[in-house]
């Protein structure tokens, strides 16, 4: 049974994660197993437990423990749940809650690059993508078209701050991720890598010597200037998706949907 506890003191320290605490101090760089993060929304909270996470505490507005939460509260055990009307957790956390609850949670041991290619044959690796909306629609996408996992360069953003996960509808906790701190484990288990990139050079998204690949893994660059030429370098090829009207280049967050529908697993 949920432990409901009423909100007379903002300043208490278990609410900190809430109001108080930034998105480094809540992963906590010294003691990365005392890292949370904050998970929005049912949905999203819902996927994080089916996942295994941790639930640490829940802030949620009065109205919703009966409404909204209530499924959620039958699931967290004895974890507290801290609550307030809908303007006072506004001016606690100093914005209105999304769907009116939050989750805070344990963040997860992070796998290594070795794990999450074991047994794959479609991944996406991210060079230094920093806005956390366009990570959040990577891996919503990545989850949707099948691909087995997803590997950030050292730069990229946190795949568990509070807007990437929002924006992901929580599919970073469904698809496996890892930090890729170096290239040659790509070779190492077998993948031809294939770069988006604007080349004289590049190949079109539909090319046959693509879409036979057992293991492919599709590179993407930040959202400014792309890939780094070191990067285009290690690659195999360049890929391009060819377009009308002018039009070179396309949000990240757009490109990588269509390669992952383009260059999917066929004969799944």
């Amino acid at each position: 049974m949920a432990h409901i506890v009423e909100i007379t003191n903002f300043f208490a320290p278990e609410l900190d994660a809430y109001a108080r605490l930034t998105e480094n101090q809540l992963k906590n760089r010294l003691h990365p197993e005392d890292g949370v993060f904050i998970a929005e929304s049912p949905k999203v909270i819902g996927t994080a437990l089916d996942a295994g996470l941790i639930p640490v505490s829940l802030l949620t507005e009065r109205r919703h423990i009966e409404g909204s939460a209530a499924e959620l509260l039958q699931r967290l055990g004895d974890v507290p749940v801290y609550t307030a009307d809908d303007g006072l957790l506004s001016k606690l956390t100093g914005y209105d809650l999304t769907r009116g609850v939050l989750c805070a949670m344990r963040r997860p041991q992070e796998q290594t690059a070795q794990e999450v290619l074991k047994g794959a044959r479609r991944v996406a690796v991210l060079e230094d993508i920093v806005d956390a909306t366009n990570l959040g629609a990577i891996f919503r996408s990545a989850a949707a078209l099948g691909l087995d996992g997803v590997l950030l360069s050292p730069a990229c953003c946190d795949p568990l701050l509070r807007r990437a996960v929002r924006v992901s509808m929580g599919t970073v906790f469904q698809v496996p991720w890892a930090r890729l701190e170096d290239w040659e484990v790509l070779k190492a288990e077998g993948f031809f890598t294939a770069a988006l990139a604007l080349r004289p050079d590049a190949w079109t998204i539909d090319d046959h010597r693509l879409l036979g690949r057992e293991k492919l893994a599709m590179v993407l660059g930040t959202e400014g200037t792309g890939l780094k030429e070191q990067t285009l370098r290690r690659c195999d090829a360049a890929v391009i998706i060819p377009m009308k009207r002018g039009v070179d280049s396309l949000n990240v967050s757009n490109a990588a949907a269509i390669a992952f529908w383009a260059l999917r697993v066929q004969n799944q």
